[in-house]
């Protein structure tokens, strides 16, 4: 009799046991569970931690509550530009509600996938290139406001929508890199400009005060010759400035032939001969009458000769009577008028 005890105490402890281990579930931090009683949602979603169920009559449906990465596939488009384009994006989302997420929507992530990819293609035909490649972040809210609009209804939120990476043909690469070297190379070409432009304002400043103290441009030469001597391999040609010759002028006067002195003029002229002695008067001696004009054949005058065999005789000035006047007789030969003690002299 006690050993029929004890055997049906032992049968009911391990149907307690079995029917405890078929009860029993575990749901982690991260996860809620769903409890379907006979097909329909039974209580609130269960809470992290140990939770029992009725076997064969309830089903516990685990929900991950985590933060989900879903990368959306590249899609192909054509911007409001007209510019072929192949753009991809990763969606970041979680499931709020557990019990909308599995009663509302068969499966919650492929319907989230496949938003995402409409909404990109609608985002895509409505913007332009520039706007895809340098104005993301405004893509990025636009995008991630059309796919958290239905899936808020799904228990679904969207946290946050990136757009990956652009492709673009080939031959709008080879574009755009023309365009971008063009810029640069004119904002080159500007500043370029820019600084020629300062630089001759700052020598025409530098070249109008070298020309109010032309000492500056000696010490300036004088520094360049500094800076050039530094190379030990360099032959150095030095100008001399025509200053530097003016100063040698005045302060060496050099000796004439005739035993004057070449000096400078107040005015800064050329110099002038500086005479020793007084000039000897110059003479006309009127013993040797001048040569007859005949004329040629041909009636034309001839030209005057000098005759180099008789040496011509000094020629001397009288500075203490005027010269006489000269005057033509009827043979229209110019003959000398009589000076003051009658006497007559020929030309």
């Amino acid at each position: 009799m006690l050993s029929e005890l004890l055997g049906a105490i032992a049968a009911a402890g391990s149907a307690g046991v079995i029917y405890l281990a078929m009860a029993a579930r575990i749901v982690k931090q991260y996860e809620r569970g769903v409890l379907f009683r006979l097909g329909r949602v039974a209580g609130d979603p269960r809470s992290p931690g140990f939770t029992l169920i009725i076997p064969f009559v309830d089903r516990l449906q685990k929900v991950n509550m985590q933060i989900v990465t879903m990368p959306i596939p590249a899609q192909e488009g054509i911007t409001r530009d007209n510019v072929t384009v192949r753009v991809d994006a990763v969606v970041y989302f979680k499931v709020i509600d557990a019990e909308s997420a599995l009663v509302k929507v068969e499966d919650y992530k492929f319907a989230v996938s496949q938003m995402a990819q409409t909404s990109l293609r609608s985002i895509i035909g409505k913007s332009d290139l520039d706007d895809l490649l340098s104005n993301r972040e405004k893509l990025n809210q636009g995008l991630e406001l059309m796919i958290d609009s239905p899936a808020v209804g799904w228990g679904i939120q969207v946290d946050r929508v990136e757009i990956k990476d652009v492709s673009l043909p080939d031959t709008m690469k080879r574009s755009m890199a023309r365009q971008a070297e063009a810029d640069r190379e004119r904002r080159a070409r500007i500043i370029n400009a820019d600084a020629e432009f300062q630089a001759s304002k700052k020598l025409a400043e530098a070249a109008q005060q070298m020309a109010d103290t032309p000492a500056a441009l000696q010490l300036r030469l004088l520094q360049t010759v500094m800076a050039v001597s530094a190379e030990k391999n360099s032959t150095l040609v030095l100008p001399i400035p025509v200053e530097l010759l003016h100063f040698l002028e005045r302060g060496n006067p050099q000796q004439t032939p005739n035993g004057g002195t070449h000096q400078q003029t107040p005015n800064g002229g050329s110099p002038q001969q500086a005479p020793d002695r007084a000039a000897p008067p110059l003479t006309l001696d009127d013993s040797a009458p001048p040569p007859p004009l005949t004329p040629d054949d041909t009636g034309t005058p001839p030209a005057l000769t000098l005759d180099d065999s008789a040496s011509s005789p000094p020629l001397t000035l009288d500075d203490s009577a005027p010269s006489p006047p000269l005057a033509l007789d009827d043979g229209g030969t110019p003959q000398l008028a009589p000076d003051g003690d009658g006497e007559t002299r020929s030309g």
